[in-house]
């Protein structure tokens, strides 16, 4: 029974998942989303998101703590540039983001084993869903009830309407006799 263990092993000893959710880690960093198996992904997912927190601008706001995350992000993705890469791009666009920097997206069967791929991705670098949230704006929700103030309003509006249908009928009456 495995009550309690929370980890997917994914097939691998400790030293080979390590080094390649190491690995997918630097490459989801460096392209901002990747391939890769549902399984694959959720492990990856549970992998970088301490990473790209510790890498944000509030956890780093003295030289000694910044160094420090730094040196906990490279003894986890052992490459360099990915580092670079995270603490200044990355950690600028999920400054302002709680948590929750990674959407995986389920793409449908392999061709060749029918596995369940997916594809995750840095949610605050994919253009296409950002534009359609940045252009709507927050509403506040309406109760369904109407209101009296707006009830004598709606009889000065028909009076108004009245007048139009007047004017309507006799172009409709100028349109007959022609």
């Amino acid at each position: 029974m495995r009550h309690g263990k929370k980890v997917n092993h994914l097939g691998r000893k400790t030293a080979h998942r390590s080094a390649m959710l190491a690995n997918m880690a630097c490459s989801l960093i460096e392209h901002k989303r990747i391939n890769t198996t549902v399984a694959k992904a959720k492990a990856l997912k549970q992998f970088v998101e301490p990473l790209i927190t510790r890498s944000k601008a509030e956890n780093n706001q003295t030289l000694e703590k910044g160094t420090h995350n730094r040196r906990i992000v490279f003894k986890n993705l052992r490459d360099k540039n990915a580092i670079t890469e995270l603490f200044s791009n990355v950690a600028e666009k999920v400054g302002d983001r709680p948590g929750g920097y990674t959407r995986i997206i389920k793409l449908g069967n392999r061709l060749g084993d029918n596995a369940d791929m997916a594809m995750i991705e840095l949610v605050d670098f994919n253009e296409i869903y950002n534009s359609d949230k940045s252009t709507k704006q927050k509403t506040t929700r309406r109760s369904r009830r109407s209101k009296k103030s707006e009830a004598p309003v709606a009889p000065a509006a028909n009076t108004e309407s009245k007048a139009d249908t007047d004017s309507k009928a006799e172009s409709k009456g100028d349109d007959s006799k022609e």
